[in-house]
C-alpha cells in the first residue's frame, strides 16, 4: 500500500523554498500531491490557474524532484476532504520559524481530529528560511531582483510583468 501525502501551499508565487520542501517529501513519501489551495486572509497576486502552471513548469524543470508529484488546487471546502478524496493520510509542510510553529500547531490539531490528518514537518535549507511568498511579492513589486529566491520560470514570469 503506498503512503500519499499532500503539501499544501498558496504558492502565490512558488519559491525555492517550496520546491526544496516538495522535493523531500516526494523522496519520502511514495506519492505527493502538491495542492494550491486558496487562502481567504490573504489577497492573492497570481490567480490560481498561474500559480499552479508556474508551480508544474518549476517541478518539471527541476531534476532532483521525481515524477512522483501530482500538482491540483482546492479552493472550496477544507484540506482533510481533499486528503479524505484522494486517500492522503500525511500533510507536509515547512516551517521557517516559530512564528510558523504557533501559526500551524491549532490546524494539525483540528485536521488530526476531523479526519485523522498527521501532519509532518520540515524545516527548509537555511538559504531559504528567510523567504515567503509574501517577500518575494513585495520586492518584485517595487523592482527588485527575486531571481536566487524563486525558480527560473517564476523569475522570467514577475519580469514579464513589470511594467516597462
Amino acid at each position: 500500500m503506498s503512503t500519499i501525502a499532500v503539501v499544501p501551499g498558496s504558492f502565490d508565487p512558488v519559491t525555492l523554498g517550496h520546491l526544496d520542501v516538495i522535493r523531500r517529501a516526494a523522496a519520502i513519501f511514495d506519492e505527493v500531491h502538491v495542492l494550491v489551495v486558496h487562502n481567504p486572509n490573504k489577497h492573492a497576486m497570481l490567480p490560481i490557474s498561474e500559480r499552479m502552471h508556474l508551480l508544474q513548469k518549476a517541478i518539471d524543470e527541476d531534476e532532483g524532484i521525481p515524477a512522483n508529484i501530482t500538482v491540483a488546487s482546492w479552493s472550496m471546502g477544507l484540506l482533510v476532504d481533499y486528503c479524505t478524496e484522494v486517500g492522503a493520510k500525511v500533510l507536509v509542510k515547512g516551517l521557517r520559524s516559530q512564528i510558523d510553529v504557533a501559526y500551524e500547531t491549532p490546524m494539525v490539531l483540528m485536521n488530526r481530529s476531523l479526519a485523522g490528518v498527521e501532519t509532518v514537518f520540515l524545516l527548509p535549507e537555511p538559504a531559504h528560511s528567510h523567504v515567503s511568498s509574501s517577500l518575494v511579492r513585495q520586492v518584485a513589486a517595487l523592482g527588485g531582483d527575486v531571481s536566487d529566491y524563486v525558480p527560473r520560470v517564476v523569475a522570467k514570469y514577475l519580469d514579464s510583468t513589470r511594467p516597462a
